[in-house]
This record gives C-alpha cells, structure tokens and sequence, in this order.
C-alpha cells in the first residue's frame, strides 16, 4: 500500500522500507490548551491548523491528537459523548477534516486518541441503557445486583480517580462499573454488538484519511471483573486481534496502545512482528517507579537515575528484535519532563536539551508533547482551586484522610499532578503567552515572558535547536532508527550512557544526570575518535578513556 505519511530518507534499502512510523517522531497536542482561534479561553481546531506549518518546520511526522470528540468534558473530552461528531467548543467535523486535509499536504499524520474502555454517561449508548433493561445498549456496560441482603456494592473496587468504582442506579436496582469518574462507565467488550459499533466508528474515522489512533487504557478492555482482572485481561488480545482484523488489516496506519500495566516481558504480545494487533504501547514503568508506595504520584520520591535507566535499558533490550518501544517522558497525564527528570531553575536549557538527547536517540518512535520543545516548566499552582483535573480533585479528601497534609498534597500535584501539562502552549511573550485572546481556561504558567516558542526559536542555542536536530538525524540515519542498543555504565550514579551500532558504525551517546562537574571513567566500547552529531555544551570528536563532564552535559559521537 502506498505511504499516506511517510518520511524522506536518504537512508539505506531497510530503512526505506520500514514502516513509515518508524523513521517519524510524534508530537502530543492537548487541544484545550494548544492555540485559542475566537478567544473563549480554550483552544481549537483552528488554531491548531494556525500551527501547522510550526509543527512542519520542526519535522513531525504525526500528531497524537487529544480527544477533540463531542463530551460534556468531565475529564477533559476522555468522557466521550459521540464519537462521530466534535465538541463545539473545539470546532465542527469540517474543521477536523480540515486538520487532516491540511496536516497531510505537509506530510503530517492526524492520530486520533481512542477512549473504547469507557464512554460518556451522555453518549446515548448510556441514555438508552438507563432508560430500559430492554434495550440492546443496556448489555453494553457492565452491571452487578447489590449485594445479598446488604444493598450494598458488588465489590470495594476503588475508581483510579478516587471513591468508589461501583455507582448506584435506583431506577434499575443496579450498579455500573466505572473504573475513572462516575461519568465515565465502562464499556462492555464482552457484547459482540458493542464491538462491531467501535469497529464501525474506527473505520469512519480511517476513511476520513486519519493516520491512525493512541488507544486509551488499551490494556483494561479484556477485563474480568468476577475474578478481579482489570488489566491485562483474559480476552484483551483476542479483543486486539479482532479490532485488527475488522479495522487495521491492510491499512497504512499506526496504533499505540496506553498500557500501565504492561511489562517488558509482555510488550511483545501488544506489539510482537507475528501478534497482529498494535504497532507500540506506552508503558509506564520509568512513571511509576517515582511513586510513593501509600500515596501515589501525590507523593514522589526523589528522583533515582539508577532506577530511571535501569526502566529504559530493559525496555531497549527486551524490545531489541520484536516489537518496537514508544519513547517519551511527558505527556497531558504527566509534569513536565525538564521539573520531573532535569532542572528547571540554573540549568534548564541544558537539561531539557539532555534529556531529548537521550531520549531521541534510542530506538523506537520519539513523543514530543507541546511545548516540550522550549523547555516549559511545572506550573506551581499555590491553592486547591487553581487546579483543574479531576483526578485530582476526586483524590484530595482520601489523601488527607489517610494522613497527607494540605500542604505536602499541595507540593506532590504539584510535581506530579496532571494539570502541569495542561497549562496553555506558550506561543510569545505578549498577554497569556499568546495562547488566548480571553482569560484562559487554567492559568497560563507565569515564567511565559522568558520560556515561549518566539524567544526560543530565535535563539540559534534554543532547546528547539536541539529538537531540529534530533528530528532530522532520525529521518537520515539508519543507525538511530535500527541499530542495536548497547547499555552502558549501569550502576554510575550520575552518567546515562549507552550506544548503537549498525554496519561497522557505533553512535556514543554519554549524558550527565547532574548540576556538578564529574570526571567520568569512559568503558571500553564507548571511547575513540569520531565526529560530533550533536551536544548541549561543547562539539567532542574523541571520547577519551576519562573525560570531565559539565553539569547536564550530554553529546553523542558517531565512529566509524
């Protein structure tokens, strides 16, 4: 089948081969928070398609669009209240074929973000199964009876946003499972019927001339709930296959699947060569390994490089000939990658400019998540009511309940919270960093005079220019797309070093994980002579047995 989005390369056979995606990097936008075209305060299609020549010049070769469906946006639009039309405060279905029609003369992919776990209690799916036991859509979602002689709930199953999964419904005697908020049951994967809708709607989208679908909390569709499985169910992957067979067979597209419950040592039942089902997951672990035990992200440890590497070169090696790793460090559901992994005060730039280093380099499909690409920072929010995410808020009073200040769960949403991504793209330095001609939704972050894209991407030293970089090597060099990953100084404290080697050339790659110069003794396999592909503080043509490292420098070195 001819490439819809596809990448020049001047690359050799294999690489020019490849899946399209493979050569790519993606860029994540949150529509509510991307580019306000009528100045409502939220943003929209149309300002999205107002980008799309930014997103071109940086070299994306798709965007993972947020939800932008009808949804009377409990949980920001992944409450979805009709797949087959937009919310009104983001445009029309003619601005979304628009989007697909424009992003594609640029050579840029639209990957709509699938939410089939659950929907809206507004679709009219919900609606119909309230209004009768009788209705077909009523064995669309998952019911329980009270328990015997208690009235009381079918389990003490607790929602992922706090309080309790099960929720009543006098009128029928019944509770429905909702895993998220109470707006958002869950779907039925069991009912064939079901299945054949979401299929239907999928392939309405594909004849639309998407690119493909990021698919929500993929992992929980094949749930047994009598026996307590939610994720990573008995049915899960005979639930993919089928979605395959009826949907993506023969189609040019790619999926990513969001698993927090996928594991190195099942990735490739996702995503292996012969499994028919996903081109990637998302996992999570380098996320969850920061997580307090008892509070959850509303807790972070301090950040451990030994963990966070350990996460990355076991996903590298386990994924090393089947399969292929989805790389990012932020997205809408996560803080801002330079405050989480780098520094945001004295060293920003370099760090930020480090961790896409390291990250882009590896082998997989790169994730950019808007305003990455300049370094944005955690907002630091000071009061409860300046947040936003309903998690968040469903959270709150249980945290304090078990313990946990005002204050220390002021300080871990803060790190952690969801909101960090979701404050407004900073475009310039004129009024809410020129995301809005209104009042913003949520708080545009106040260090928007200094950090937006017009003042980046006129610095020739800017992070963007490293993103640039990154991006075009990707595209041009079969090494970073196939070569074969090699981890390096696994128990350093300070140093994250790896290399890949393919056809006799090895790219070394040597990044310092902290605001402190270090002499660092270079392994053999890492040292030698070679040319300088990229760097955040100085050109290295030869890695010598020792080097001196500055703080948050990271460089990579081609040899021959």
């Amino acid at each position: 089948m001819t490439k819809a989005f596809h990448t020049t390369s001047s690359a050799d056979t294999e690489q020019a081969t490849m899946p399209w995606w493979k050569t790519a990097t993606a860029y994540q936008i949150y529509p509510r928070s991307f580019c306000d075209s009528n100045g409502d305060g939220i943003g929209d299609i149309p300002g999205i398609i107002s980008k799309l020549d930014y997103l071109a010049g940086l070299g994306i070769g798709f965007i993972w669009l947020s939800p932008v469906y009808k949804s009377p946006m409990v949980d920001n639009g992944y409450d979805i209240a009709d797949y087959q039309d937009i919310a009104p405060e983001f445009g029309t279905l003619a601005d979304m074929d628009t989007l697909i029609a424009e992003a594609k003369a640029r050579n840029i992919g639209i990957v709509m973000d699938l939410v089939v776990n659950h929907c809206s209690s507004e679709h009219p799916w919900f609606k119909a199964a309230l209004a009768s036991e009788d209705a077909p859509e009523h064995d669309y979602f998952i019911w329980r009876n009270p328990r015997l002689g208690r009235n009381a709930r079918p389990d003490d199953l607790q929602s992922s946003f706090g309080g309790p999964a099960w929720t009543y419904v006098p009128e029928l005697g019944k509770y429905y499972l909702h895993q998220f908020a109470k707006e958002q049951p869950d779907l039925n994967w069991s009912n064939p019927a079901l299945r054949a809708e979401i299929y239907k709607m999928m392939n309405w989208w594909f004849d639309r001339g998407i690119a493909g679908f990021r698919m929500d909390v993929i992992d929980l569709i094949g749930k047994d709930v009598d026996a307590g499985i939610l994720a990573e169910g008995p049915q899960l992957h005979d639930y993919l296959q089928e979605m395959h067979r009826e949907t993506l067979a023969g189609r040019d597209v790619v999926t990513i699947g969001e698993s927090w419950s996928t594991t190195p040592q099942t990735a490739t039942l996702y995503c292996g060569s012969d499994r028919k089902e996903l081109s990637m997951v998302f996992q999570f672990d380098h996320v969850k390994s920061g997580w307090d035990p008892k509070f959850g992200k509303w807790k972070p440890k301090p950040f451990d490089l030994s963990r966070f590497r350990k996460t990355f070169f076991d996903w590298q090696m386990a994924l090393s000939d089947d399969g292929w790793n989805s790389l990012f460090l932020t997205n809408h559901d996560l803080p801002r990658q330079v405050s989480k992994y780098g520094d945001d005060g004295e060293y920003r730039v370099r760090s930020a400019k480090l961790l896409a280093i390291i990250l882009h380099l590896m082998k997989g499909t790169p994730f950019i998540y808007q305003g990455e690409e300049i370094g944005m920072t955690n907002a630091r929010f000071e009061h409860l009511e300046d947040f936003r995410d309903v998690e968040l808020f469903g959270h709150y009073d249980q945290a304090i309940a078990d313990g946990q200040t005002h204050a220390e769960f002021i300080a871990g949403a803060n790190a952690n919270g969801r909101d960090n991504g979701r404050t407004p793209m900073q475009w310039s330095g004129s009024e809410h960093a020129g995301f809005t001609t209104g009042i913003p939704w949520i708080a545009v972050n106040g260090n928007y005079p200094t950090i937006n894209v017009a003042a980046d991407m006129a610095n020739p030293e800017g992070v963007a220019a490293t993103y640039l970089k990154l991006i075009s090597l990707r595209k041009t060099m079969p090494i970073i797309s196939l070569g074969e990953f090699i981890p390096f100084s696994i128990s350093e404290t300070k140093v994250f070093a790896y290399a890949r080697e393919r056809d006799g050339q090895r790219l070394s790659v040597v990044a310092n994980f902290s605001e402190t110069e270090i002499v660092y003794d270079v392994p053999e396999g890492l040292s030698g002579l070679g040319r300088c592909l990229i760097f955040n503080v100085q050109p290295r043509d030869q890695i010598a047995k020792q080097i001196r490292l500055a703080p948050w420098e990271a460089f990579a070195v081609l040899s021959e």
